[in-house]
């Protein structure tokens, strides 16, 4: 399994650069064709993410060998952290 890092100030910054560059991707799904296709650098995971989704993204993680960090934001406040109107429980930057 790919270990979880807990979030760190660096880390909230880095991902807002990446947000204002257009090099996330949104979804549960998008992240893990991501995975497959080894296109991410680094997953983020809500603190309230589905067990299922997150044993699902740590399997794939741990093959691409990407680090997946969990935030201590919920998927509500990561929506609004990503300025967007919808709640987000896994985002992903592109390599």
């Amino acid at each position: 399994m790919a270990k979880i890092k807990k979030e760190i100030s660096e880390d909230l910054k880095e991902l807002r650069s990446k947000l204002l560059e257009n090099n996330v991707i949104l979804g549960t799904d998008k992240t893990l064709k991501a995975l497959q296709a080894k296109g991410v650098e680094k997953v983020y995971l809500s603190k309230n993410c589905p067990k299922t989704t997150v044993e699902d993204i740590q399997h794939y993680a741990s093959l691409a060998d990407v680090q997946v960090i969990s935030l201590e934001m919920d998927n509500e406040e990561l929506g609004v952290f990503c300025k967007k109107n919808f709640f987000i429980s896994v985002l992903a930057i592109t390599a």
